[in-house]
């Protein structure tokens, strides 16, 4: 495959992901401010927030893409999810505050992250195997 291919079906990739991204933290924001917090967020404050998990999702995409090529190592996937989840959540946690409460919130923070980076490989799984997106071969 030439390089500009590899190119769109790495940008196939990222943008499924930044979709899958956009709608599960969506989803997840929703759920967590309003029905867990009782209250929203100011509109440009969920926006950014929403662009950012976009953001980090695409580059997860593209990165996953490359990093499972036509490897069948569950434990290679697993860990591209895990080391995403970790750096994006970790980044989230607050270390200023040491309750148990917060430990815990900190937690769901990166609980989240997880989360939100595994529902983006398992669509990229569907679609490399629907053949959708073509996987990286070297």
């Amino acid at each position: 495959m030439g390089d500009s291919l590899e190119r769109i079906e790495s940008l196939k990739a990222g943008s499924l992901s930044g979709v899958t991204a956009g709608v599960g933290y969506g989803t997840i924001v929703m759920i967590d401010r309003l029905l867990l917090h009782g209250h929203s967020l100011p509109l440009i404050s969920l926006g950014l927030e929403i662009g950012i998990a976009i953001a980090t999702a695409f580059l997860f995409g593209v990165t996953y893409r490359y990093i499972i090529r036509t490897d069948e190592n569950n434990r290679l996937n697993s860990g591209a999810v895990l080391a995403f989840g970790l750096a994006r959540g970790l980044a989230q946690v607050n270390i200023q505050e040491f309750g148990m409460i917060d430990l815990l919130m900190n937690g769901v923070l990166v609980g989240e992250s997880v989360l939100l980076f595994t529902l983006c490989r398992y669509a990229i799984d569907y679609a490399l195997s629907a053949q959708w997106i073509l996987p990286f071969k070297s």
